[in-house]
């Protein structure tokens, strides 16, 4: 009785993760598929890009990190890295052309000074 109750046990969880296998094998397929497909705007090329990783990402994490059955502290726990992973991006973003004065911007040159050459490609 207990060893038939502890193959269903087992069955299931391989059912689970078959399943989730398949599900990530399916989204690596579109992909690369969204790989070929142009559409004209960049940012809905970006959106669903994200939106595949952020699907693929969900399933590695719930199920072969369990998380789908952890306690409800571990997702304030996330929560709560996500929204300051979040807040360090937008700041980093955010001040991405911060310059301090009297400094020059790195992508144009200074002033009346020549083009230097680019540097010999050393393999």
């Amino acid at each position: 009785m207990s060893d038939t109750h502890s193959h269903d046990h087992i069955a299931k969880h391989v059912r689970v993760y078959i399943t989730v296998f398949v599900a990530l094998l399916v989204g690596t397929v579109v992909t690369v598929g969204m790989y070929y497909v142009h559409l004209e705007s960049v940012a809905l090329t970006v959106a669903i890009a994200v939106f595949i990783a952020t699907v693929k990402a969900s399933l590695v994490a719930g199920f072969f990190m369990h998380l789908v059955s952890e306690k409800k502290s571990i997702y304030t726990v996330l929560a709560v890295t996500a929204f300051f992973f979040a807040g360090l991006m937008a700041i980093t973003i955010w001040a991405m052309h911060d310059f301090p004065d009297n400094t020059a911007d790195t992508q144009q040159p200074l002033p009346g000074a020549a083009a230097a050459a680019p540097a010999p490609h050393v393999p």
